[in-house]
């Protein structure tokens, strides 16, 4: 076993100086990622009280000074802003003159591919679109889950094996989307991510008002082992009422939704139609009971919210 101190990070010459543009929970999670690759963070620009506690935290030691001067220092900008305001910011740090010719400019964002990007590159700068799929939580254990997480990389061909080795630094797995595919990719993850946050978090409160005292301790492993069969089986993975055409049970389910948590009946009778046409395309629902179940989900739709009339 080899007992030799490990150097540390900070004691290894650095390869890139590294500059954040929107301390939110990624980019700062990826530059302290990158700090431990051997990179050195030099500036971050943070506009709120909560991004600049976050950019001390995850990056001590690294001042907070405005996105210009963050291109100044940096050979490697990390474009880390919501995906409705990079279009401008790009624009504005080109038009200013901020963007050096052969800066690596990196957004984070899985909605855009590298166009975005484009009046940097005419400025002359090295466009690359490096998305991680995950969720953040703005702490340091965000380093942590980026081992093994897949990045959505998107780059000019020329510029494709070095996206590829900074994912890798990272800790990440790249995956190849291209630019036409960038809004369908990002649309497939927030079907999947978001949606079971919201789908969990309406399970849980059904649950409290069922009596449940611990809905997350119920929940977890039945979740759990959901998603493993999903991501193991896909389609085949199906189970409940749904899949089995018990179109009393869905029936009864509406019902006591409409009564408890009216709120919730549009997104279970959608999810519940969406289930049905899987189940029956894949064979696992019946098409002798596939008419009872749709027409449950049909009659579910149609009535009034709330006792109301139409």
């Amino acid at each position: 076993m080899n007992t030799t101190p490990q150097p540390d990070p900070r004691d290894r010459p650095a390869r890139l100086t590294v500059g954040v543009v929107g301390a939110g929970r990624v980019g700062p999670a990826l530059a302290a990622s990158l700090q431990l690759a051997g990179h050195r963070p030099v500036a971050v620009s943070a506009v709120s009280d909560a991004s600049r506690r976050r950019a001390e935290q995850m990056l001590p030691e690294v001042p907070v000074v405005p996105p210009a001067e963050v291109l100044q220092r940096a050979e490697l900008v990390l474009l880390t802003v919501p995906d409705d305001a990079l279009p401008e910011l790009v624009s504005g740090l080109a038009g200013t003159g901020a963007v050096r010719p052969g800066q690596l400019l990196v957004h984070t964002s899985g909605r855009y591919g590298t166009k975005v990007l484009d009046p940097a590159l005419r400025a002359g700068a090295l466009p690359l679109a490096l998305h991680p799929a995950m969720t953040f939580t703005g702490t340091p254990v965000d380093v942590q889950r980026l081992a093994g997480c897949s990045f959505g990389v998107t780059a000019p061909e020329e510029l494709r094996l070095a996206a590829e080795a900074l994912v890798i630094e990272m800790g990440g797995e790249p995956e190849w989307i291209a630019e036409e595919n960038r809004p369908l990719y990002h649309a497939a993850l927030a079907l999947g991510a978001n949606h079971l946050v919201t789908l969990v978090a309406q399970s849980m409160e059904l649950l409290r008002t069922a009596g449940v005292g611990a809905p997350d301790r119920m929940l977890g492993p039945l979740l759990g082992a959901a998603l493993d069969n999903a991501l193991r089986s896909g389609d085949a993975a199906l189970t409940g009422p749904v899949a089995r055409g018990d179109a009393g049970t869905v029936a009864a389910h509406i019902t006591e939704l409409r009564r408890h948590a009216p709120a919730t009946v549009a997104g279970y009778l959608a999810m519940a139609r969406a289930t049905a046409d899987r189940a029956l395309a894949h064979g696992l629902l019946k098409p002798e009971l596939a008419e009872d179940l749709l027409g449950v989900l049909a009659d579910g739709a149609a009535a009034p919210e709330n006792g109301e009339d139409r």
